[in-house]
Order: structure tokens, then C-alpha cells, then sequence
């Protein structure tokens, strides 16, 4: 029971004293880039998506 008491102790200190937090800023900005980002490959994956379904489209069509 020691071990963990010792682990928990060690973890609260690192995460208190040693860590580097971002500001309220950086973590806006961090925030906002990643959402910009997101945004992007999801407009990429539905412009694949629907050039792969009208090509399968054209190609069925042809068999058709």
C-alpha cells in the first residue's frame, strides 16, 4: 500500500511542480488550429467519398 500512496504522491508533485501548462491563449489558439484542421480533412474525406461513389456509379452504369 506504500507503493501506491508513493506513486500517487510522486504523481500529484510532477503534475504540480514540473509540468508546463499552456496559457489561456495557447490553448485557445491550440484550439482553433486544430478545429480549422479538422474541418479541413473532413471537407477532403466527403469530396473522396463522393468522387469514389460517382466513379462506382459510372462504372455499375456501364454493366447495366
Amino acid at each position: 500500500m506504500e507503493k501506491v500512496r508513493a506513486y500517487l504522491m510522486s504523481s500529484y508533485d510532477e503534475l504540480v511542480n514540473k509540468v508546463t501548462w499552456p496559457s489561456w491563449d495557447e490553448l485557445r489558439s491550440s484550439t482553433i488550429i486544430v478545429l480549422i484542421a479538422t474541418l479541413i480533412f473532413a471537407v477532403a474525406i466527403y469530396a473522396m467519398d463522393l468522387g469514389f461513389q460517382n466513379i462506382l456509379e459510372f462504372i455499375y452504369g456501364l454493366f447495366n
